[in-house]
């Protein structure tokens, strides 16, 4: 069984570690191969005692611990695995961040699984200050919340069962999402599903603009969100003709805006209990059996109660158009 890794006082084990070294000098030149191997086992162990003593604080005697302490203080920012190879202590530091994302429910995103989004346009490069994507491999990791999701360890398990069905990419990720309501899902958990094919981007922006199901992202609905944060708003499609709004007439109306309702000012961030108003909309002034076009000018942001209002007749054409003035 391998040694588990003993916190120490970092400055004796660094003096520990270079005293050892240095007394090798005498193995390296006068003993066989074996005996030089043998006299560099207790150098490793010193070196992992050592890197996971860096880390100050109790409760940190665990591999798993010292890792999301790292990523926690580290949080925002793009992460090597040899740094939590040498937090962690082991080697095996891969196998214990996937059990602090599907066990515990921390939402931490793969280097894979960043490059993806950024390839498909879910995010901006200039969200993860890279000056490269080709340098972000998979063994890169990135805490998109400082905060467990307690629910993550239920969702994983309903993904496995949709990823091993024989339905196509598309319909598991709106399948997970239906399920999931409201929820925030991690790119990750959408990658998941998709069997690490690099394509989900491209089906989640399918089932948005070409079937109408109102998922939103932080690029693509509600700047609140973090990024790599997608939420199924409503269990319910977008009428045909609004399902053809381009996502970047969308963006410029909605940032034109303020991503907030030109009737009340409601935003997302005003998101509370047993308020009616849930989700923001895009209304056309001149509807489309009018002949009404998808453009920035013929838009406007409404929240679901005005939203309605509007189609019932309560608020007048005039009204909205000088909202917009």
């Amino acid at each position: 069984m391998a040694r588990r890794s003993k916190r120490g006082n970092p400055q004796e084990l660094r003096k520990a570690l270079i005293k050892l070294l240095t007394d090798f000098e005498t193995k390296l030149n006068q003993s066989d191969l074996r005996e030089q191997v043998q006299e560099l086992v207790p150098a490793n162990y010193l070196l992992r005692d050592l890197g996971s003593s860096l880390i100050e604080g109790t409760g940190l005697e665990n591999a798993r611990d010292r890792i999301i302490a790292y990523l926690r203080k580290y949080h925002g920012y793009i992460i090597r695995g040899e740094e939590l190879m040498v937090v962690a202590g082991i080697s095996e530091y891969a196998r214990r961040t996937r059990e602090l994302r599907v066990e515990e429910g921390w939402p931490i995103l793969s280097g894979a699984m960043i490059r993806q989004m950024l390839e498909g346009g879910e995010v901006e490069t200039s969200y993860f200050n890279l000056h490269e994507i080709k340098t972000l491999d998979s063994d890169c990791y990135f805490l998109l919340e400082d905060r467990q999701d307690r629910d993550a360890a239920f969702r994983w398990r309903t993904a496995n069962r949709i990823r091993k069905s024989d339905q196509g990419i598309k319909r598991k990720i709106i399948e997970y999402l239906r399920l999931n309501v409201g929820k925030h899902v991690t790119g990750e958990e959408l990658k998941y599903l998709a069997n690490d094919r690099s394509e989900w981007p491209r089906r989640v922006r399918e089932l948005r603009t070409e079937e109408g199901w109102p998922i939103i992202t932080k690029v693509s609905g509600n700047p609140e969100l973090p990024v790599g944060v997608y939420v199924l708003e409503e269990d319910k499609q977008a009428e045909p003709h609004d399902r053809k709004i381009p996502d970047s007439v969308r963006v410029e109306v909605l940032q034109r805006d303020n991503h907030q309702c030109r009737k009340c000012g409601w935003k997302y961030i005003n998101l509370v209990p047993g308020d009616p108003r849930n989700i923001l909309e895009l209304h056309h002034i001149d509807h489309h059996v009018n002949r009404g076009e998808n453009t920035v000018e013929n838009l406007i942001t409404l929240c679901n109660v005005h939203h309605d209002q509007v189609h019932r007749g309560n608020i007048k054409k005039e009204d909205i158009i000088n909202l917009l003035r």
